[in-house]
């Protein structure tokens, strides 16, 4: 009789020990959701770690910010006592997320020239060496350096820039400026975990300043055969094509009928990701139809990530918003990587008139109180945290906040 309890026993402990597990399933599924529906919180959304048929892939995060454009106020926060630079400050609040990331991308709006060039802000930029330092100790990957003011220090700018990359940073990639054929014509293909991920960048142009006679390959443009042909090549060597184009508009919030139609031409010829930058201010993310039915994610543009604009009057708080785009790719077992989510954090730059005064928080961690101090107010009123959430409620649907 005892062995017959015994058995009973654990045939019954064995159902109820089942049971559970199902109806906990559900349950575990709905706080999947809720989690995912919980925008408000200050920990980023991840998605929830699921059973792909990946043949032993991870997901793969990408990130990417917007302009690094250093005013001189900006330069003077890093500014120290015996000359040098340090502007890690600026990445303070958000260089856990970049680290963390698979591939971290940024656009260096301004040209690294160094101090032998003259460090400057506004119209002609030129920047310090120091910045190149903070940005890979933050945990960038791939620098975007295709701007308008790549030229601002004519070859010499790119040269030095590109020298010191190589002679620090072997290990990050840098894209859209160049000091040699050979260079010119490689696709950056960044690969890590098994992924292949290229990264193309081109700008509009370098505001007037022809490219140097002995170096037209400096700067990469947005010329319609040049895409075409990166983008063919793109497809082939690597799993999967992000382009990073600096275009659209100044300040406008919209999209322009020229990034509409680049973004298609992108698209059409095998992009699978898109994010701009260059309109200083945030601009709507939407998805674009390719002819083969795909459908391709495109950051219109993630505005200023850091700036100090000299600009005055209403609208100039807009440049003190960016965002952060935040994508998760997966791989299948076929070899066929795809996007498995994707959406902003909204950032905020704050600026006071002090040694490391210049800093960007996450719109989520950001303050009222904090807002009253910061000096953009000087120049733009309306700026305060009400402003910077009801701007990116107006361009982004509350669906998309990381």
């Amino acid at each position: 009789m005892n062995s017959i309890h015994k058995a009973t026993s654990l045939f019954i402990t064995a159902v109820i020990a089942t049971a559970a597990f199902v109806f906990c399933c559900p349950v575990n599924a709905v706080c999947a959701q809720s989690a995912r529906a919980n925008k408000g919180s200050t920990k980023a959304w991840k998605p929830p770690v699921v059973a792909h048929t990946n043949a032993g892939f991870d997901d793969f995060t990408v990130v990417m910010v917007g302009d690094i454009l250093l005013h001189d106020g900006i330069e003077k926060c890093a500014l120290r006592e015996d000359g040098s630079y340090d502007f890690a400050e600026i990445f303070r609040h958000t260089k856990d997320e970049i680290e963390a990331a698979d591939l971290a991308i940024v656009n260096q709006e301004v040209i690294i020239g160094g101090e032998d060039l003259h460090i400057s802000g506004y119209p002609s930029f030129n920047a310090p060496y120091e910045i190149a330092d903070d940005l890979a100790e933050t945990g960038f990957d791939v620098i975007c350096h295709a701007t308008n003011h790549a030229l601002d220090r004519g070859k010499k700018g790119i040269e030095n820039c590109l020298m010191y990359w190589r002679d620090n940073y072997p290990q990050i990639r840098t894209v859209g400026i160049y000091d040699s054929t050979e260079e010119s014509s490689e696709i950056c293909i960044y690969e890590k975990d098994g992924y292949k991920i290229a990264v193309l960048n081109y700008t509009y142009g370098t505001n007037g300043i022809p490219l140097p006679k002995d170096m037209p390959y400096a700067v990469s443009l947005l010329q319609e055969d040049r895409v075409r042909d990166d983008l063919a090549r793109a497809e082939k060597e690597a799993d999967f094509t992000i382009v990073c184009p600096h275009w659209g508009t100044e300040y406008n919030l919209g999209v322009s009928a020229m990034q509409e139609k680049w973004a298609k031409i992108f698209a059409d010829n095998g992009a699978d990701l898109i994010i701009g930058t260059h309109p200083h201010v945030i601009e709507p993310l939407d998805t674009v139809k390719t002819d083969d039915g795909r459908s391709v994610p495109v950051y219109y543009s993630l505005g200023n990530y850091v700036n100090w604009t000299s600009g005055q009057g209403t609208g100039v708080a807009n440049r003190m918003v960016g965002a952060m785009a935040v994508v998760t790719l997966v791989k299948d077992a076929a070899g066929n990587v795809t996007v498995d989510d994707y959406g902003v954090k909204p950032l905020v730059c704050h600026v006071e008139s002090e040694t490391d005064g210049a800093t960007v928080y996450f719109l989520d961690d950001y303050t009222q109180a904090q807002s009253l101090l910061n000096e953009i107010r000087y120049r733009d009123g309306n700026f305060s945290y009400k402003y910077c959430v009801d701007l990116c409620y107006s361009i982004y649907d509350k669906s998309l906040w990381r």
